[in-house]
């Protein structure tokens, strides 16, 4: 089993953004939570599992004042999202990140019982899926489509993309081409027939991501990836859909 001070691993990349992820998890469950430095704050897309505590493992999250922005509220993205003061989700998803019962947040759908051996590549020290919770972490700001979130020299802006779930979010800034779309795209298997997915709306939100020009796309699983590779994901979902009729 693995130790609590090796659970975590930060990678940066260019423009201050940092990946910060449980690598001892196997891909599809690992949550890719990105970091963004700015001048007067940093922002924290997600929170991952939460088995470990987050913030005391990484001092990346300490030093200095830290915005959460929940792209939604499934189990793997919000383990540790209490762990911070200021915390941003959409109103679709505020109930369960306000109350996150391992049904709500879909744990009991796709990793308690005998699912829970493939969420590991080695588990960590104390893991028992029986007795995991999400420690509630009410909203602090209900956050919309087309708001701007400022970190004194950067702008983030926000996305709803539904589809994945119903509040779901993501985070284009212009000036450096960054794409952070979590769970509506990323490079891997697109998970659409949860508790909450809606295919319509995917389809919509899809469609928006084709209409964006970013330079790198951060997903909330798998590896970045870039424009030529947006538009062959999104074209293969659209021609997926398309074929079902």
């Amino acid at each position: 089993m693995i130790p609590e001070r090796d659970w975590y691993e930060t990678i940066p990349f260019a423009d201050g953004v940092t990946l910060v992820h449980e690598p001892w998890m196997s891909p599809f469950y690992r949550c890719n939570c990105w970091h963004v430095r700015g001048r007067e704050r940093d922002l924290l897309v997600d929170a991952g599992l939460g088995h470990f505590p987050l913030r005391r493992n990484l001092p990346l999250l300490r030093d200095r004042p830290i915005l959460l922005l929940v792209s939604h509220t499934h189990f793997d993205h919000i383990g540790a999202a209490f762990e911070f003061e200021e915390r941003l989700v959409h109103p679709l998803e505020a109930a369960v990140l306000e109350r996150p019962d391992n049904a709500a947040t879909l744990f009991d759908r796709y990793a308690a019982g005998a699912q829970d051996a493939q969420m590991f590549l080695e588990p960590p020290e104390g893991w028992d899926a029986r007795r995991y919770r999400i420690a509630p972490a009410p909203a602090t700001r209900l956050v919309h489509d087309g708001e701007a979130i400022d970190l004194g020299d950067r702008v983030l802006r926000v996305l709803h993309t539904p589809g994945h779930s119903p509040g779901h979010l993501a985070l284009f800034e212009e000036r450096t081409g960054i794409l952070i779309a979590q769970d509506v795209l990323y490079d891997g298997p697109l998970v659409t027939d949860c508790p909450g997915a809606d295919m319509t709306a995917y389809v919509a939100s899809i469609r928006r991501m084709l209409e964006l020009s970013p330079r790198i796309v951060h997903g909330g699983h798998f590896a970045s990836f870039g424009p030529v590779r947006l538009r062959q994901l999104a074209h293969a979902f659209l021609a997926e859909f398309d074929a079902r009729g």
